[in-house]
C-alpha cells in the first residue's frame, strides 16, 4: 500500500504490463535489436496474443484501478486546499499536453503538409552544422546574431526561398484541406481568418478597406484612427 501522504501511482495498462513482463525474454532472443525494434516486436506479440491471455492482463489492471481509486481518495482527503488546487492544475496541464501530442500524431498520419519556413529558418538549417558553438543553444545564438547583422541583399536569397516555400505550403494545404472535407474532417480546415493571415499584406489591405466600406461602427472607428 501507499502511505496516505504519498501520491499513488497510476496502474499500468494491460499492454504495458505485458511489455514489462516480456521485455527481458525478448531482449535475450533479439540481442541485436535496437530499443525501437524491440518495442515493435513486443507490440506485434501483444496484438497476436489470444484474447484469453489479454483478458488476464486487463483483469489485473481493473483490480489495481479499483485500489488506485481508493488510494487516490485517501490521498486527496488529506491535502490542503492549495495542494488540491495545484494537483488539479497539474492534471489539467497533463491532459492538455496529451491532447496536443495526440492531435499532432493524427495530423502526421493524415499527411498534413509541413509548415512554410521563414527565411531565418532556412538560413539556420543551411548553416547549423558548420556554426561555431559548443551547444545547440550557443550555435543558435551565434547564427541569430549573424542573421541580425546581415544586409538586405545578403538575406534576399533566403527570403526568396521562404516566399517559394509559402507558395508550396498554400498549394499543398489547399489540396489537403479539400481531401479532409471529403473525409468529413472539416474540423481540420483553417478558418477564413487564418487563411488571410497567410496572404501577402496587399490582400490584407484590400480586406481592410472592404471591411471599412461595409459601413457601421467599424468604418467610424477606422476614421477616428486615421
Amino acid at each position: 500500500g501507499t502511505s496516505s501522504n504519498q501520491r499513488p501511482k497510476r496502474p499500468l495498462t494491460g499492454y504495458f504490463r505485458f511489455v514489462m513482463d516480456n521485455r527481458l525474454a525478448f531482449r535475450e532472443k533479439n540481442p541485436e535489436a535496437s530499443n525501437t525494434e524491440l518495442i515493435k516486436k513486443l507490440a506485434g506479440a501483444w496484438k497476436e496474443l489470444p484474447a484469453s491471455q489479454k483478458q488476464v492482463y486487463e483483469e489485473a489492471r481493473k483490480t489495481e484501478w479499483k485500489r488506485y481509486g481508493e488510494q487516490m481518495a485517501a490521498y486527496k482527503a488529506q491535502l490542503t486546499p492549495a495542494q488540491a488546487a495545484a494537483l488539479k492544475e497539474e492534471r489539467r496541464r497533463q491532459l492538455a499536453r496529451r491532447r496536443s501530442i495526440r492531435a499532432k500524431r493524427e495530423l502526421n498520419l493524415l499527411g498534413k503538409p509541413k509548415r512554410a519556413r521563414s527565411g531565418f529558418n532556412i538560413f539556420l538549417s543551411e548553416n547549423f552544422q558548420e556554426s561555431e558553438g559548443n551547444s545547440p543553444v550557443a550555435k543558435l545564438k551565434k547564427l541569430f546574431d549573424t542573421w541580425q547583422k546581415m544586409s538586405a541583399s545578403q538575406k534576399q536569397p533566403y527570403l526568396q526561398l521562404a516566399q517559394d516555400d509559402k507558395v508550396r505550403y498554400e498549394n499543398e494545404m489547399k489540396s489537403w484541406e479539400a481531401k479532409m472535407i471529403e473525409l468529413g474532417r472539416q474540423d481540420l480546415v483553417r478558418s477564413k481568418k487564418q487563411r488571410l493571415k497567410k496572404k501577402p499584406a496587399e490582400t490584407a489591405k484590400k480586406t481592410e478597406t472592404a471591411k471599412a466600406s461595409s459601413g457601421g461602427k467599424k468604418a467610424k472607428l477606422k476614421k477616428s484612427e486615421e
